[in-house]
């Protein structure tokens, strides 16, 4: 592979330099801005003294668990940054800056997480109150929006000042410690993803079972225990865990465009993946001020607007700064290594870009298609329920698979598009992360769209609690909430979409490793090592897919047995507590919030190994050849898996919504009760196992990148020692069996729980 040489040689000039102090310029005048949306959502009515009430009880336990979630992963987070020194680096400031960096990925991801959790819950009330006021619509609207865009802000800011800081303090080995600053986002994100979800859907399965189908009381009634657990749900899992994924997706994406970028067009590529991003966070300005309801509008309708606005201005300035910035031909990149290469720079990069740009454009409309309301296959999933729950189950599944197969080819199609626009591998590669760049132009916009949803969702609940919200204002509230379950969807497609295109690139990364390591040691690089006909890179793809089944397993069993919990916990207090369904006795909130907390944390240790662990114990153990089809299953194989639990998830969630709203005997009939058992199966697969694929598959790929070296280093060469290899090869499948059988014990706690525990009231 060319390139090989191409390491830490890169020096920026003063214009270079110039055009990075820009880019970071750029990021905090970002972080400004959502603090100015930040203070405008804050200046919103709060509401009635009983809206305010509930929603304390949802903030505080919010913030008790991100704070016992914080104390868990500080440890796990200590471990690996001093586990990452021992691994090779060309210098000693190279591993500092790497392990530092992940130190500063990880508390960025948190930090984003925990952003959107807080304002969540701060918007939530106003939102609510917002309904009941004059223009309440557009108000509502607008609120929970501008929500979103505080943390659309601050996640493209922090993420684009981040790498901008590396590249101007370590130039030509920002690549290399950036590498640090990804691992750190992603690892985090899967965490909060992982324990958010099983938190949410806990809470949210369990008050559904109970509250809605056995007692026969509405989603949000305050009588139900759960309640509060599910509204905190909300905004641990879709908020802070969907902010602290996007974060990372952010991130990672621009640390596979900045590896790959150095190496096909110098100190050009370096820089070119940052110029994208900024533009995008003007163009993200842009589409959260431009995002204004009108008078009969659906709210899906305003958003994907200003969604489809600012993506073409994105592509225009794009295609522009191309030009501008890039050369027109190879020879004219003095300091990149591809000078041989037939093509245009400039012409390559602006198509790359804008072929992402189009990506998110069409995921966006495909995924609305398999989960909206107003469209085909959720209002079949809806009329599957006149025959019972299991039909529902089974629409749903056909949904979720179908979706998935065409999200597939849309999303391989944008890669191979990609890959095509040049001969040399290495400058295909770069135009796949440049893809991701591009797509990653909408992110603050995405951000807004995902957090509209659960702020709506929470804002529905305070009104039903207090029910001190007119019925035009329910209504309106009612609506938001089933546009905020479209546009979870939707961004769920689009970070599946960007979890594909930076796993590709950060591949190509990995190759792009094993060959410098190889020549590192005086060894020649074999790309023949990759090729999927050899037995154990087979071998190797197998495993990959088998990772991504175990990890879904693991994850969707975490939420059964805390619902199974939440269950026999919202029984006991029904049966035990006088007075609940009169409204004379008050409900034991705290008590659910804590079992779903305790649970949720103590599931969270056996994904996260997995995930670490299983490229280790496949790399060591197996080779850089089967690590390498490892990861081409788990990316072909997530990338399926997560469409399919997201949009089936989306459809059964959406076609409870159809029924309440009075459809196939509305509320209370046997048709609603279907659609309920729907929505139960549905909220783990969505919002728990589905989003969490996303940082599951950048993660691995990352270990990969990391490892690389050693594995080489440990194989070939004057330092190989098989024996070591295997030792950690070894200990790393140990680890992973023993976490696997301890979580599978812990699944037996329903079946052993007393038996009047288990007695409905």
């Amino acid at each position: 592979m060319s390139g090989q040489s191409l390491a830490a040689d890169l020096t920026l000039t003063g214009g270079d330099r110039g055009v990075v102090v820009v880019v970071a310029v750029i990021a905090l005048a970002a972080l400004a801005v959502g603090y100015v949306l930040i203070r405008e959502v804050l200046a919103a009515g709060q509401g009635t003294l009983k809206m305010q009430d509930i929603a304390r009880a949802v903030q505080e336990g919010a913030a008790a668990y991100l704070k016992r979630q914080r104390n868990t992963l500080l440890v796990f987070g200590t471990v690996v940054f001093l586990l990452l020194f021992l691994l090779p680096a060309d210098s000693g400031g190279e591993r500092i800056g790497r392990s530092l960096f992940f130190l500063v990925g990880a508390v960025f991801s948190f930090a984003i997480g925990y952003l959107g959790m807080w304002l969540a819950t701060q918007a939530n009330l106003r939102v609510a109150a917002a309904a009941n006021e004059q223009g309440g619509r557009e108000t509502a609207t607008r609120i929970a929006f501008r929500t979103g865009g505080a943390v659309g802000m601050a996640t493209v800011g922090l993420g684009l000042f981040g790498a901008a800081i590396v590249v101007l303090v370590y130039t030509g080995a920002a690549p290399k410690v950036l590498e640090g600053f990804g691992f750190g986002a992603a690892l985090i994100a899967m965490f909060m993803r992982v324990g958010g979800g099983i938190f949410t859907k806990a809470a949210d399965v369990g008050a559904d079972l109970v509250g809605k189908v056995e007692q026969g009381i509405p989603e949000d009634d305050p009588r139900n225990a759960a309640t509060i657990a599910d509204n905190v749900g909300d905004n641990v899992g879709d908020c802070a865990g969907m902010a602290a994924d996007l974060f990372e997706s952010y991130a990672v994406t621009l640390v596979a465009a900045l590896i790959l970028g150095s190496t096909a067009f110098g100190s050009k590529g370096l820089l070119f993946p940052l110029i994208v991003p900024a533009l995008g966070v003007v163009t993200a300005m842009l589409g959260v001020y431009i995002t204004r309801a009108r008078a009969g509008e659906s709210g899906l309708t305003t958003i994907n607007r200003s969604f489809y606005i600012s993506a073409l201005i994105s592509a225009v300035l794009c295609t522009a700064a191309a030009f501008i910035f890039l050369p027109s031909s190879f020879s004219a990149l003095t300091d990149g290594t591809q000078a041989s290469t037939a093509g245009n720079p400039a012409l390559i990069a602006a198509v790359a870009v804008i072929i992402g740009i189009v990506l998110a454009g069409v995921i966006l409309w495909l995924t609305g298609y398999y989960t909206g309301t107003e469209y085909k296959p959720v209002k079949e999933v809806g009329k599957t329920s006149l025959t019972g729950a299991a039909t529902v189950v089974l629409s749903g599944i056909s949904v979720g698979f179908e979706s998935a197969v065409y999200t597939a080819l849309v999303i391989g199609a944008a890669v191979y598009g990609a890959f095509l626009l040049s001969g040399s591998v290495v400058v295909a590669l770069f135009a796949i992360a440049l893809a991701g760049c591009g797509l990653l132009t909408t992110v603050g916009v995405i951000v807004a769209m995902d957090t509209f949803g659960p702020v709506s969702d929470n804002a529905q609940g305070i009104a039903e609690m207090s029910g001190d919200v007119t019925d035009e204002g329910a209504k309106i509230l009612t609506e938001l909430d089933a546009v905020g379950n479209t546009t979870k969807a939707i961004t769920k497609g689009i970070a599946i979409a960007t979890a594909v295109l930076a796993a590709t690139a950060l591949f190509g990364s990995y190759q792009d490793a094993i060959g410098k390591a190889l020549v590192k040691a005086g060894e020649t690089f074999d790309p023949t090592a990759f090729l999927v006909f050899s037995p154990d890179v087979l071998v190797g793809v197998l495993i990959g897919a088998a990772v991504v089944f175990m990890f879904s397993g693991l994850a969707i069993n975490a939420v059964t047995r805390a619902a199974g919990a939440i269950v026999f916990e919202v029984r006991r207090q029904f049966r035990e507590i006088p007075g609940i369904m009169e409204g004379t006795g008050k409900p034991e909130y705290g008590r659910v919030v804590d079992i779903c907390t305790r649970d949720s944390l103590r599931e969270l240790a056996t994904p996260g190994l997995l995930a670490v662990l299983a490229p280790i114990a496949v790399g060591f153990g197996l080779g850089v050849g089967p690590l390498a089809g490892y990861l081409g299953g788990a990316i072909a194989t997530g990338t399926l898996m997560a469409v399919f639990l997201a949009n089936s998830g989306g459809a059964w969630d959406n076609a409870k919504k159809l029924v309440e709203d009075g459809n196939h005997g509305g509320k209370g009939s046997e048709a609603h009760a279907a659609t309920v058992i729907g929505d139960t199966v549905g909220d783990p697969f969505k919002d728990t196992a589905g989003p969490a694929i996303n940082p599951l598959i950048k993660v691995m790929n990352l270990v990969s990148v990391l490892i690389a070296p050693a594995i080489v280093g440990w194989s070939v060469g004057a330092d190989a020692s098989t024996g070591l290899r295997v030792s950690i090869a070894v200990v790393a499948l140990v680890l992973i069996v023993v976490a696997v059988v301890i979580s599978k014990r812990r699944g037996t706690a329903i079946a052993d729980a007393p038996a009047e525990a288990a007695n409905r009231p």
